[in-house]
């Protein structure tokens, strides 16, 4: 198996002015339709198609933390009538069964109607891969499949980021790397002289090898807030689909109310050459494209988890534990600890970046494991609320 970068885009682009197309107001499946229709996808007759699209998650396609089903359809349609051999694939987080996912936000459907092959990129063993110009990470632990089709297209939901401002097709590529590598990006330590977030630095490097041949971002209903899975769905009926992901990306963040040039890890993929983000120099059709734009609410710029009763103590976590105690907070914390916290004082930690922690602390995920004799442990990357909640009754009631 290869362990080089994957091959440039077969699609033809101008790769100094790319072009990335709108489309709006109609079904997921339409918009997706009309706007891969500009995009000559003659290159894929005869080629194996990998369609990545988030689906990491076991959620209704109506939270907008999943690519909406009917956007997935489209394309597998787009595709296979271009002559391609089409599949969809995923590597969620840990702790999820990717075909599970793929049922419960409706992939799975869509793809079983069409014949089209769903993968569990997480099933086999992963592929090495070196990162000659890599900063902070120089090799990764990446799924096959990602280097034994022929073309690659990712396929994001328009979300905010609790980490990285936004995750769009360039940081979705981040579900091709093998089962928990995902979590080591969220772990590496500061470099020494760079401000810049060493996760940040981190996807611009994966960008170096893992730039996908196409991009489809699904704005159908996107997340504003607290995502990646934490926020609130946003209604946006729209769909983007450029090859330069870069590109994409940045078309989208301007419809999500931001810029890509403050997006760390786009700005340093395109300082590097990587991708176009400049609006200046990125052709987007239609025209009157700009009247699909709707302000995202922003993550906020300190990020904290606060719960009446509750002291949180977050050590270098990554979004998918900080996500899985806010999602506790909210379904289980006023029975718990809303009616009198002066009783139910409590200690939880997340991260992996703590020397030591007090008696008796909740501790969760993984990353506290070494601190779980004596006290109250829950397993997982991340683990699940329900798993949180029979710790909590079990060691505290």
């Amino acid at each position: 198996m290869a362990k080089t970068a994957l091959p440039p885009t077969p699609f033809p682009m101008d790769a100094s002015c790319p072009s990335v197309f709108v489309a709006s107001g109609d079904s997921p499946y339409d918009n997706t339709r009309n706007a891969l229709e500009k995009i000559d996808l003659a290159p894929a007759t005869g080629k194996s198609v990998l369609l990545k699209p988030n689906a990491g998650r076991n959620v209704e396609p109506e939270k907008g933390v999943t690519t909406h089903p009917q956007v997935v359809a489209a394309a597998i349609d787009a595709f296979t009538k271009a002559g391609a051999r089409v599949a969809v694939g995923e590597s969620p987080i840990i702790g999820v069964d990717t075909l599970e996912a793929f049922a419960h936000c409706g992939i799975a459907a869509v793809a079983q109607e069409r014949n089209c092959p769903l993968i569990d990129m997480d099933a086999r063993r992963c592929v090495k891969m070196q990162i000659p110009d890599g900063i902070a990470i120089r090799t990764l632990k990446v799924c096959r499949e990602i280097l034994e089709f022929d073309i690659i297209v990712s396929m994001p939901v328009m979300k905010m980021h609790m980490h990285t401002g936004v995750t769009l097709a360039v940081k979705n590529m981040k579900g091709g790397l093998w089962r928990r590598s995902k979590v080591d990006l969220h772990m590496l330590p500061p470099l020494p002289g760079n401000d810049a977030k060493t996760l940040d630095i981190a996807i611009a490097d994966m960008a170096s090898v893992l730039r996908p041949h196409l991009a489809i971002i699904d704005g159908t209903i996107g997340m504003e807030g607290l995502g990646p899975s934490a926020g609130a769905p946003k209604r946006m009926d729209v769909v983007l689909a450029g090859i330069d992901a870069f590109a994409a990306d940045a078309v989208a963040c301007e419809l999500m109310g931001v810029s890509a040039r403050d997006i760390p890890h786009l700005q340093i993929g395109a300082g590097r050459g990587y991708g176009v983000i400049d609006p200046r120099k990125i052709r987007v059709a239609p025209d009157n494209w700009k009247d699909a734009r709707s302000p995202f609410e922003l993550p906020p710029e300190n990020l904290s988890i606060e719960f009446p009763g509750v002291t949180v103590l977050d050590k270098q976590s990554c979004s998918a534990c900080q996500s899985t105690l806010l999602l506790f907070l909210r379904r289980y914390g006023d029975d718990l600890f809303g009616e009198s916290p002066e009783k139910a004082q409590i200690r939880v930690a997340i991260g992996k970046g703590h020397k030591s922690l007090p008696p008796h602390t909740l501790c969760i995920g993984n990353c506290t494991a070494e601190f779980k004799d004596g006290r109250p442990y829950i397993a997982g990357c991340p683990p699940v609320a329900s798993e949180i909640l029979k710790a909590y009754t079990e060691y505290f009631k």
